[in-house]
C-alpha cells in the first residue's frame, strides 16, 4: 500500500522460518524484521510475561559504532529502550486476560534510509508477526508518526511520517497506534500545540491506521498459521464465591482514605476477617491465602469502579475533576545549583538542577544519528517511595520512559545555547508515590530550573488523566478522572499524561487497558487536562513566579566571545599547546565551536576573566597607530623582532629603536627586554612594522639664555 508517498510492504517466508511468526516490513528503503515466538509457562507465573526488544543495527545505516574500543552492539541505547516500550504498550492489552505463556517479540532494523524514523515500521512489523503466529492476538494494530511542519509558503500543516529534517524543524512529533476501530496508544513531543491541532493530528493518524490494519488483515488471511493454545489462568470461582459470601457492598465501601496508608488499613481489616473465616480451608490446602487476598482486591477494585460510574465517588472522597492538595517549595538543598520539592497528595518529586560547561553535554551514539544533548532529565523511582524493599539495579525501562517524558516536556521552553550556554542536568528523585509521579517530576523540574536561574520561557506542568468504563467498554458508559492516584491507575482503564504551558501541549503519553478510544473521548480528556494544567501552574506560581535573576554562587561561571573562525587554530596552538596552557594556568574549561564561539567555564570571576583576556589577546586584530608592550625575541643587524601580542611578532627597524642614531641594535636592546612599540603599518604581505621611537616623548628644545643683569 501507499503510505504518505512511500511504499509499505509486508513479507514473510524468506527469513527465520522456525519462528512462529516472522515478517519483514519495508517502508521505502527502511526494512524492519520482526519475530513473534511463544514459549511455555514458568512455574508460579501470575502475570503476562511478554518481552519486547527493539534492536538498532548500526550496519542498517552503513555505520560502525562510534566507540573506539567496543564495536559490537551491546546494551540497548535509551532510544532503543523507548522504542521497545513504544511497541510493547499497544500490543500488551490485545492479548486475552490471564495469559501466562512467555511471549517474545524482537524487532531488528536491517536497513535504514535515514529519512523516516523506523520505530512505527517496527510496531507494524511486530503486529504483523503476531497476526500470522497463531497466537490469540486480538490485533492487528497500525502505527504512524504525525508532524506539524511548515510548507513552502511558511504555513503549518500536518503530515504523515515526516522526515527527520521535518521533525527537527516542526512543532510536533506524534506517534499514534491503534486498531481499525480505535486509538490504543499515543506518544508525543510538541511545542505548545493546541488541543484542537492535536485532535486533528489524532484523527488524521487514525485514518491511515485503518488502512494499515486492513493491509495486515489481508496478509493474515493469506499466511496465518494454525491456532496455538495459550495457557490462560481463569479466575478461581470458588474463591470469588467465598469473598462474595463474606462481604456486603457496605463492607467494600469501607475501603477508602485520603492516603495510601489509610486505604491499606481498611483493606487489611477485610483481609484479616476473610483469612480468619477460612482458616481451616487454608490449613487444609483447599484455599490459598494469596488467592483469597487477590479475589478480595479484585472485588474492592470492581466496587471502586462501580462507585465512580454510578455516584462519581472516589476512594479519597474527591470529585472526578478534583486535584489532590498541592504544596511546593524551592531551595531546600543548599549546595545544588537549583532544587525544588513538588507534592501532590502523597506523591513527592524532589528535583535537582545541576549546571555545567558546554563540554559536559552528552554525546548520544545511535544507529541513525549522533546527537549532542545539552539538557538531560533523569527520573529515579527507589523502592522506599512505595514502602517496598528491592535491590537497586539501575534505571528500569519505566524510569527511562518517565525521564524522557519530562525531558520532552521542558525542551520547548529552554533558552537557546546562545542565551544560556550551560549544560543542564535535572534529576527527579521520587521520594513518595501514590500515582502520577512522572507528572510530579515535570512540575518539580520546572520549579527547580527556575530556582537555578535557568531563563525558561514559560513554566510547564503535567497532569495524569484516568478512565473508568463499564465492563471495559466505553460504549456502555465511562467517567474521566482528573489526577489519578495509585489504585485508580492500577484498576482503571487509562493513564493519559498531558504536559504543557498555559498556551499549549508539550508532551503526551497514553496507555489504555480497553480495546481503544475514540477521538471524542480523547477530546474530553484533553480539555479536562487543560483545566487541571492551568490550575497547577497557578499553584506553582505562588512559590516562584519567574526564574531567579542570579545563579547560585556554587554554579560555574560561563563567559563567551565570538572570534574569527580563522583564528581558532591560534587559540588551540600547535598540538593543543596554547589552549592547554590557558586551561592549566587559569583553571578553566574552554569549548570552541566551529563558528568561532568560545565558551569559558570557570570556578570564579577572576580566573574566568584571566582566561577571557588571554583569548582576546590571542585573537585581537591590531590596527595601525595602536601602542603595545612588546618583548624582544630575536636580534638582527637591521633591527629587533618583538612579540607585541600573543603569537604576533613584528619588526622594530634599527632606525626606529631610539630618538637618536643607533649604530648597533645590541647597544639599545637585547633578547628578553621589554619596550613600548607603536604599530606603524601592516604591509601588503601582512608583516607588522613597529616603532619604539614613536612612543618616546619628543626631545626638548634648548632653553633660551637668561639675562643676568
Amino acid at each position: 500500500m501507499d503510505l504518505a508517498g512511500r511504499k509499505l510492504t509486508i513479507e514473510t517466508g524468506l527469513l527465520a522460518n522456525q519462528s512462529h511468526g516472522a515478517v519483514t516490513v519495508s517502508l521505502g528503503d527502511t526494512i524492519v524484521f520482526s519475530s513473534a515466538q511463544m514459549g511455555g509457562v514458568r512455574e508460579g507465573t501470575d502475570f503476562f510475561p511478554m518481552m519486547v526488544d527493539y534492536e538498532e543495527k548500526y550496519y542498517a545505516a552503513g555505520k560502525i559504532k562510534g566507540s573506539r574500543f567496543v564495536k559490537r552492539e551491546g546494551r540497548p541505547s535509551e532510544k532503543a529502550v523507548l522504542n521497545s516500550r513504544l511497541i510493547d504498550r499497544p500490543i500488551r492489552p490485545l492479548f486475552p486476560k490471564g495469559v501466562v505463556n512467555d511471549v517474545q517479540i524482537i524487532c531488528s532494523v536491517l536497513s535504514a534510509d535515514l529519512e523516516v524514523d523506523p520505530a512505527t515500521t517496527g510496531l507494524i512489523a511486530a503486529s504483523a508477526a503476531l497476526c500470522i503466529s497463531g497466537m490469540p492476538f486480538q490485533g492487528p494494530i497500525g502505527a504512524v508518526r504525525v508532524g506539524l511542519v511548515k510548507d513552502e509558503n511558511g504555513q503549518e500543516k500536518l503530515v504523515i511520517n515526516p522526515t527527520y529534517q521535518q521533525e527537527e524543524s516542526g512543532r510536533l512529533d506524534l506517534v499514534v497506534a491503534g486498531t481499525g476501530e480505535a486509538i490504543t496508544m499515543v506518544e508525543a513531543a510538541a511545542s505548545e500545540v493546541t488541543e484542537e491541532v492535536m485532535l486533528q493530528a489524532l484523527d488524521m493518524a487514525h485514518a491511515e491506521i485503518k488502512k494499515i490494519c486492513q493491509l495486515q488483515e489481508d496478509f493474515k488471511a493469506a499466511y496465518k498459521k494454525p491456532d496455538r493454545e495459550m495457557t490462560i489462568v481463569a479466575d478461581n470461582e470458588e474463591v470469588k464465591k467465598a469473598v462474595a459470601e463474606t462481604f456486603t457492598k457496605a463492607d467494600l465501601d469501607t475501603v477508602k482514605g485520603k492516603t495510601k496508608g489509610e486505604t491499606k488499613e481498611t483493606i487489611h481489616v477485610l483481609e484479616d476477617k476473610l483469612l480468619e473465616k477460612y482458616k481451616e480451608q487454608i490449613e487444609a490446602g483447599t484455599f490459598k491465602s494469596g488467592a483469597l487476598k487477590g479475589a478480595l482486591l479484585h472485588a474492592i477494585e470492581q466496587n471502586m469502579r462501580n462507585n465512580i460510574l454510578e455516584k462519581e465517588e472516589r476512594l479519597d472522597g474527591r470529585k472526578v475533576d478534583e486535584i489532590r492538595p498541592i504544596s511546593t517549595s524551592v531551595g531546600i538543598l543548599p549546595r545544588p545549583h537549583g532544587s525544588a520539592l513538588f507534592q501532590r497528595g502523597e506523591t513527592q518529586a524532589l528535583s535537582i538542577t545541576t549546571l555545567g560547561s558546554p563540554g559536559s553535554a552528552q554525546i548520544v551514539d545511535t544507529m541513525d544519528e549522533d546527537v549532542i544533548k545539552r539538557y538531560m532529565h533523569h527520573y529515579n523511582f527507589p523502592p522506599y517511595s512505595v514502602g517496598e524493599v528491592k535491590p537497586l539495579r539501575g534505571p528500569s525501562r519505566r524510569d527511562i520512559g518517565h525521564g524522557d517524558l519530562a525531558e520532552r516536556s521542558l525542551i520547548p521552553v529552554l533558552p537557546s545555547k546562545e542565551e544560556f550556554p550551560y549544560t543542564i542536568w535535572v534529576v527527579s528523585e521520587i521520594m513518595s508515590c501514590n500515582g502520577s509521579s512522572s507528572m510530579a517530576s515535570v512540575c518539580g523540574s520546572t520549579l527547580s530550573l527556575m530556582h537555578a536561574g535557568v531563563p525558561i520561557k514559560k513554566p510547564v506542568a503535567g497532569i495524569a488523566m484516568g478512565l473508568i468504563s463499564r465492563d471495559k467498554d466505553i460504549t456502555k458508559g465511562y467517567k474521566i478522572l482528573t489526577d489519578i492516584q495509585g489504585m485508580e491507575d492500577f484498576a482503571g482503564d487509562m493513564d493519559f499524561k498531558v504536559t504543557g504551558t498555559h498556551d499549549g501541549i508539550n508532551a503526551l503519553q497514553m496507555d489504555i487497558k480497553v480495546k481503544g478510544l475514540t477521538v471524542e473521548v480523547m477530546r474530553e480528556a484533553l480539555m479536562r487536562a487543560k483545566q487541571a494544567r492551568v490550575f497547577i501552574l497557578e499553584e506553582m506560581k505562588k512559590t516562584i513566579a519567574a526564574p531567579n535573576k542570579q545563579l547560585s554562587k556554587y554554579a560555574p561561571m560561563i563567559m563567551n566571545l565570538v572570534i574569527n573562525p580563522d583564528l581558532i587554530k591560534v587559540v588551540i596552538g600547535k598540538g593543543g599547546e596554547t589552549i592547554q596552557k590557558i586551561t592549566a594556568e587559569c583553571d578553566v574549561e574552554i569549548d570552541i565551536e566551529q563558528d568561532g564561539l568560545v565558551v569559558i567555564t570557570a570556578k570564579d570571576q577572576e580566573s574566568g576573566q584571566k582566561a577571557l583576556d588571554w583569548v582576546k589577546r590571542l585573537t585581537y586584530i591590531p590596527k595601525a597607530g595602536e601602542i603595545f608592550d612588546a618583548k624582544v625575541v630575536k636580534i638582527m643587524e637591521f633591527g629587533a623582532f618583538v612579540e607585541f601580542l600573543p603569537g604576533k611578532e613584528g619588526l622594530v627597524h634599527i632606525s626606529q629603536l631610539a630618538a637618536t642614531r643607533v649604530n648597533k641594535v645590541e647597544d639599545v636592546v637585547k633578547v628578553g627586554d621589554t619596550l613600548k612599540v607603536k604599530l606603524l603599518e601592516i604591509d601588503d604581505q601582512g608583516r607588522y612594522n613597529l616603532s619604539h621611537k614613536a612612543t618616546l616623548a619628543p626631545t626638548s628644545a634648548p632653553a633660551a639664555p637668561t639675562d643676568t643683569k
